[in-house]
């Protein structure tokens, strides 16, 4: 047993049962071992789910670059988008892991700064200057995650139109809302 593998087993369990059941534990019983032989590979829960969230903003950064590779405007942000909302479908308890907080150490080391650079990228096709960029990067991650976190409960599933065609609908308006980004107010007097 080595620590990635048990991080892949969490993984794998997050999808299973749902990331906020992940613990040594739950492994231990996963793997049939005492919780006590764990811990010369893990010093605790917390080290599992940083290592599970890890994992899954260093696949979710990886599927976006395979996504975004020679895109620009509006097909890549309907990339990186389906890229997010595809991932969670596969894998909802990565999909949860990849929100947990961070200390700032770890989160500056992870890929989830790789994927703010990718979507910084998207946005340069848009033409935003700073701090345009960070509002548009801040929305379309409310939107993304808020859309995928409500599909995934069910919250779309007993009414018309379907959430594919809300999705679509939902990136273009994004889509106009980015090629016509309000100016910035003026400063107050």
């Amino acid at each position: 047993m080595t620590a990635e593998r048990l991080i892949r087993a969490g993984a794998e369990l997050a999808d299973e049962v749902g990331f906020d059941q992940v613990t040594v534990s739950a492994l231990a019983r996963r793997f049939d071992v005492k919780v006590a032989s764990l811990y010369s590979h893990l010093k605790n829960s917390q080290e599992l789910k940083t290592g599970i969230a890890l994992l899954a903003l260093a696949e979710l950064a990886d599927r976006a670059a395979d996504a975004l590779a020679g895109r620009a405007g509006r097909d890549a942000l309907t990339a990186l988008a389906d890229v997010y909302r595809d991932y969670a479908r596969e894998h909802p308890g990565r999909y949860d892991a990849a929100r947990l907080r961070l200390d700032p150490q770890t989160a500056a080391a992870s890929a989830g700064v790789q994927q703010a650079q990718m979507t910084r990228a998207l946005l340069r096709g848009y033409d935003l200057p700073e701090p345009d960029q960070t509002h548009a990067v801040r929305l379309l991650g409310s939107v993304f995650h808020g859309y995928v976190s409500l599909e995934l409960a069910g919250g779309f599933s007993h009414s018309a139109p379907d959430s594919q065609e809300s999705w679509t609908r939902i990136l273009d308006a994004l889509d106009a809302l980015l090629r016509n980004w309000p100016a910035a107010p003026p400063p107050a007097p």
